[in-house]
């Protein structure tokens, strides 16, 4: 597990701070990965945040490329909407307004990962 910008306090706004994950979306995102691990499916996590989106990736290996980054961009929010999910080639797999909408993408029998 990796945690970067410790320090930083949860931001939503992006106004001169960094954007980061509010808690309510923190658990969201850890009920998720929490199936994921016990399905077997993933193993390890990382988290930033940035001057402009804050970004919580997924892993199988932890010395890979994530296998999936879901991203949060407040500059978006009015127009496509802040959250995507992001494929490992770096296609987006689903854009919205909520994270519980756009994390709909990683329900059972949507798809499967292949190695």
């Amino acid at each position: 597990m990796a945690l970067d910008s410790q320090s930083a306090p949860p931001s939503g706004s992006g106004s001169g701070g960094v954007v980061f994950f509010e808690r309510r979306e923190l658990d969201q995102l850890m009920r998720l990965y929490g199936r994921m691990v016990a399905a077997g499916e993933w193993r390890d996590y990382g988290i930033a945040g940035l001057s402009d989106h804050a970004v919580f990736s997924i892993f199988r290996h932890a010395a890979e490329a994530p296998l999936y980054r879901v991203e949060k961009r407040p500059a978006l929010a009015r127009k496509q909407g802040a959250w995507a999910v992001t494929g490992q080639g770096g296609q987006i797999l689903k854009r919205g307004h909520e994270l519980a909408q756009v994390l709909r993408v990683f329900e059972k029998g949507k798809f499967s990962v292949v190695d």
